[in-house]
């Protein structure tokens, strides 16, 4: 990058902390994305002509200037195509500049060129000869929800977890703490939280709950099936009657209180439990959501180990809440599968799926990270890429609906969308 095209993208208020190296030409930009007004269009209009790398080494947007946030927060970066990746040498990938509007009047930002350096296993990234190693992650980010005042309740899986809130202003607070390692969330037809528990020793089993936001109080609607534990919530779900549906998986180290197996379950309305899918059908559930007209269950399976399956199932759904007629509706196998996912008004799914580096497991970067959209026939219509592990989870809110959250590493994103959303 020339450094007059540099001082020009940076020397303006709220710029980003930048550091320009005269040696390589190479542009560090630390904290902010490229970004510029209908003023400076010209000026990234140049940039996308040249032969130019950005290092985005940190992405939070609590760190943006306020001014940023306030006008970036709802805004939509397009993307019509997956970006180009070829991996280099196993630990950089280069990812090629494309050019996206943004919805609003004269903006632009480089959706990148980012060179993300990524280290499997140990995060260790190597610059100029001295290693950089990360020593603690503070924030693992999981299962937004939007309640009905547009606020986001989404969860932090660090030690016993946190139940966090980002008010419409984009104040982030602490809601719950320890939230015993919640992790799937879903506000119902009365706005009351519902919340996949992990349990917190023997003080807490694992459990679904449900709170009421105004005075706080915390229902517990399942912690066992059949007199045996529950292992670990994982994600949830509703129907048109108000039912809740969720996935339970065995951890590493399963006693005899335990359920023992993988297994989908309901909960009706006057509080009875029913496991309406259990091993061998499946094998290790994760994000679970209905399509909007209450015909069709979809569910994610997350087997890491090789050959495990790594897809999403689609099941009919029956009026009494049954599953049945399985199909495999996308398989993501030899890549990471999806994690969470949410539909929209007219049936196409939203997936958080995939990694920017391996994890040690057997799974591969053959699935691009991202929100992979498909319509209600399979059709991957549209891919969203995020540059950030671990992607997790998605929920749309908004006054029209049209806002996507995206949980993903320490960060909450958020994307506009044509097609409005639902609340499953």
């Amino acid at each position: 990058m020339p450094r007059d095209l540099f001082d020009r993208l940076t020397d303006h208020d709220d710029a980003p902390r930048c550091r320009y190296d005269m040696a390589t030409g190479r542009a560090e930009f630390v904290a902010a994305p490229l970004l510029s007004h209908e003023s400076r269009a010209a000026t990234v209009g140049e940039l996308f002509s040249t032969p130019a790398r950005a290092l985005i080494t940190d992405t939070t947007c609590g760190r943006w200037p306020a001014s940023w946030r306030r006008s970036w927060r709802n805004q939509a970066l397009r993307v019509p195509r997956p970006l180009d990746a070829e991996p280099d040498d196993g630990r950089r990938l280069t990812m090629k500049l494309q050019k996206q509007k943004v919805y609003g009047p004269g903006m632009w930002i480089l959706a990148a060129m980012v060179t993300a350096i990524a280290w499997a296993g140990a995060a260790v990234a190597q610059t100029e000869g001295r290693p950089v190693a990360v020593e603690a992650d503070i924030t693992f980010t999981e299962g937004p929800t939007v309640d009905e005042a547009g606020a986001v309740y989404f969860t932090d899986l660090r030690g016993a977890g946190r139940i966090l809130k980002m008010d419409t202003d984009g104040t982030v607070s602490t809601y719950r703490e320890p939230s015993n390692r919640a992790n799937g969330l879903i506000f119902d037809s009365e706005w009351r939280l519902l919340a996949c528990e992990g349990g917190r020793g023997d003080d807490v089993l694992p459990r679904i709950t449900r709170t009421n936001i105004e005075t706080g109080e915390i229902e517990v609607l399942a912690d066992s099936f059949e007199g045996r534990q529950l292992h670990q919530p994982n994600d949830l779900t509703i129907d048109g009657q108000g039912r809740i549906y969720f996935t339970d998986r065995p951890g590493p180290n399963v006693t005899p209180e335990q359920t023992g197996v993988h297994g989908v379950y309901r909960i009706d309305p006057d509080g009875s439990i029913a496991r309406i899918l259990t091993e061998p059908d499946i094998e290790r559930p994760n994000g679970i959501v209905i399509s909007p007209d209450d015909s069709t269950l979809y569910l994610i399976e997350t087997a890491q180990q090789e050959g495990g399956a790594r897809m999403i199932r689609a099941y009919d759904l029956a009026e009494d809440g049954t599953a049945s007629n399985m199909r495999v509706f996308h398989d993501f196998y030899p890549g990471r599968s999806g994690d969470g996912m949410t539909i929209d008004s007219e049936g196409n799914l939203y997936v958080a799926a995939g990694l920017n580096r391996r994890r040690g497991t057997s799974e591969t970067l053959d699935t691009v990270t991202g929100v992979h959209v498909f319509s209600p026939d399979g059709e991957l219509l549209e891919h969203i890429p995020i540059w950030e592990d671990t992607i997790t989870n998605v929920a749309f809110g908004g006054d029209d609906l049209r806002t996507l959250y995206i949980t993903a590493g320490k960060t909450l994103f958020s994307i506009r969308t044509d097609v409005a959303g639902t609340r499953r």
